[in-house]
């Protein structure tokens, strides 16, 4: 039997690497008596970090999720991984949660990981608590951290409890006033508190104030801690040490007695297909509506799409919809994770995480629903970051293509951060990630799970060609084999256009020099020669056409004839237009600490780029604009990590093609091998 939906929470454990996470969860689930034992991360132990590759990393690359049953509470926990290049998993997460801790290694402090988990979840108006883990390691300053934290992030970080006896006990400050801590008072964080909240709601305030706090009702207190949580106007402070148990079964009581339940939160945004806003409501007696956050694979259960219940109850042989599918399917199994196990279950309701099994329309962002008129509800779509290093690659045997093809599209599900592109002009496959770390991975994956070698390289640059200025061009195409034979002539003038513009054919003859039924045949031609390149081999664009005379046989000319014609005479007239090549620029946005400006605009600078200028932005950092040749950037994730610790990240978006440096289309020209063909 499941327990209300009141008496549900949902926390995801979020933060960067190394911040104890993964040992975080562990002692979560053991002090909640879901484990007998904890794991342990250097041992492979863990109920997290249940793949080959995390174990032998020692550290999470994917989502995990595991619940507790205490005190007729359920708690869903979620460990995300911390590393930046799998960020994508982690993000994911949080869709499902109603609450994002954000694990802070006292040792370390603030890190990177630290503000760009706070900065999403406060974007998502997702209620966030900071935890100080290892708070026993050696020369912590738990003090000055708290007083970092309040700087960085707000006066509204306040602690919920202290620690005491040294890092070996934890007073709760919320419920109790007295009592020894290492630094501060209970009464003084308590005093703290209860301003802060009060001051959300103007008539706990007014109440407050005229007969002070033991005037207030718990029902007040409640309301207005939610209201604070729920806008952010409160952020807790807890102190753990995972690793010696310290703090943990007071954080759980604290995730039961104050963290929000699944109708006191911010839903995420729904609509109708008109963008009309659809509320939700965790009601479980209401139509069923369902997010799908996470795709898994798994090799013995199929395609496993976990999800999170907004609103209604999802029961076992229940029907379901995907988005605006019309055929529903059967809930044949339900399913609670617990890491890599999935144990059977008869109903998931609001608040709950819950898993389907082969279900093939099931996809990332899914919407669920049990309702044909809601047929039309969506999600809009969250956030992550476009994933920009890339790498071309085919099977390294021949005859694994489609297996190729099928391994890629499943990692594809798994993780919204990892991209397959299929380039029909350029005839390769290319598949896009965070990182050289998160590709490396992706790609022993699937050598790992579906037995797929394959060849990377860069990918190639998507190049093309036009000309400079206007030239005239002329072919004569005459063949006799025997029979009746081939004849076409044509002569062409070639013009160039504006940046953009395409491709202009225009007809300019006169006297039936070249009857009308020819001039398709020498634009096919033209369009033949435009497709395969005049110089290097890449398209050619930006030029305008214009066939002025030519003859013709009244018994040899055929369309073949003229083809080879038009083709011909058009690559005669841009031999001699100063043909150039040009190369795609992009627009780049580089997020890094301001500490790094320097390294950071001297390395663009040596990729050809012009800075277009800086912003400021909060939490210390600065944002780069610049305009990049594409082919400068190719490796550029690798050197923006190593520059700054893993901190920078960017963003790239087309902005138009401009000519290469002389010495570039040099370059490109030799190594071009054009095909011979007979006239």
């Amino acid at each position: 039997m499941s327990p209300s939906t009141e008496r549900i929470r949902s926390l995801a454990l979020a933060g960067h690497a190394g911040a104890g996470k993964t040992t975080l969860f562990e002692a979560l689930l053991h002090a909640g008596g879901a484990l007998t034992a904890m794991g342990n991360v250097e041992r492979g132990s863990t109920v997290s970090d249940t793949d080959p590759m995390e174990k032998a990393r020692g550290h999470s690359i994917d989502a995990s999720i595991a619940s507790i049953e205490r005190n007729g509470y359920r708690i869903h926990l979620i460990d995300t991984p911390g590393y930046a290049d799998f960020c994508g998993p982690a993000l994911a997460a949080l869709a499902a949660a109603d609450t994002v801790a954000i694990v802070v290694n006292a040792a370390n402090g603030i890190e990177h990981g630290t503000r760009s988990m706070m900065a999403l979840a406060k974007e998502r108006g997702l209620a966030r608590v900071l935890i100080i883990n290892r708070i026993d390691a050696e020369g912590v300053d738990l003090p000055a951290l708290v007083n970092a934290l309040r700087d960085e992030f707000g006066t509204e970080c306040l602690p919920l409890n202290l620690p005491a006896a040294k890092g070996h006990a934890i007073r709760d400050t919320f419920f109790q006033t007295a009592g020894d801590t290492d630094f501060s008072s209970p009464g003084e964080a308590h005093r703290q508190i209860i301003d802060q909240v009060v001051e959300i709601d103007d008539e706990v305030m007014e109440h407050y104030l005229d007969a002070g706090e033991s005037a207030l009702s718990v029902a007040e207190l409640r309301g207005a801690l939610e209201h604070c949580l729920r806008d952010g106007h409160l952020v807790p402070i807890v102190f753990t040490s995972a690793r010696e148990g310290v703090g943990i079964v007071e954080l759980l009581d604290l995730v039961e007695r104050i963290l929000p339940c699944p109708t006191e939160v911010n839903p995420p945004p729904f609509h109708s297909d008109d963008g009309t806003p659809f509320e939700v409501t965790a009601d479980a007696q209401r139509h069923v509506v369902a997010d799908v956050f996470k795709i898994v694979n798994d090799p013995f259960v199929g395609k496993l799409g976990v999800f999170r219940v907004w609103q209604g109850t999802v029961r076992k042989d229940a029907q379901l919809f995907v988005d605006d599918g019309r055929k529903p399917f059967k809930v044949a199994h339900l399913y609670r994770l617990k890491g890599r196990e999935h144990v059977e279950i008869d109903e998931a309701v609001p608040g709950d995480i819950a898993a389907v099994a082969k279900v093939d329309d099931v996809h990332f962002d899914a919407v669920l629903h049990d309702a044909a008129d809601e047929a039309r509800i969506h999600l809009d779509p969250a956030p992550f970051p476009a994933p920009m290093y890339g790498l071309a690659l085919e099977p390294a045997h021949k005859g694994q293509e489609q297996k190729l093809a099928q391994a890629l599209a499943k990692l594809a599900e798994e993780d919204p951060c990892f991209r397959v592109e299929h380039h029909k002009e350029l005839n390769e496959t290319v598949v896009r990630g965070l990182s050289d770390l998160h590709l490396k991975l992706m790609l022993d994956r699937m050598k790992a799970r579906y037995d797929v070698d394959v060849v990377t390289r860069p990918p190639r640059i998507a190049y093309r060609e036009t000309i400079a200025a206007d030239a005239e061009g002329h072919h004569r195409h005459k063949k006799q084999t025997g029979g009746a034979g081939q004849f076409g002539e044509v002569f062409l003038r070639v013009e160039p256009l504006e940046r953009g513009a395409g491709f202009v054919f225009a007809d300019e003859t006169k006297g039936g020099v070249i009857p009308g039924q020819f001039m398709p045949a020498i634009e096919k031609g033209v369009r033949q020669a435009l497709e395969h390149g005049a110089i290097a081999g890449y398209p050619i664009q930006d030029v305008r056409v214009v066939v002025h005379d030519g003859k013709h046989h009244p018994v040899d000319s055929k369309e073949v004839a003229f083809i080879s014609a038009g083709r011909k005479a058009f690559l005669d007239a841009v031999s001699r237009a100063r043909p150039q090549i040009l190369e795609p620029v992009v627009d780049l946005k580089v997020s890094i600490p301001d500490h790094y400006v320097g390294d950071v605009t001297g390395g663009l600078a040596s990729r050809r780029a012009q800075i277009m200028g800086t912003d400021s932005l909060r939490g210390g950092e600065t944002a780069i604009k610049a305009r990049v040749p594409l082919a400068e950037l190719v490796d550029y994730s690798t050197q923006l990590k190593a520059m700054t610790g893993g901190q920078g990240r960017y963003a790239m978006s087309f902005s138009h093609y401009d000519t290469v440096p002389p010495g570039v289309q040099k370059k490109l020209m030799e190594a071009w091998k054009p095909t011979v063909e007979d006239d």
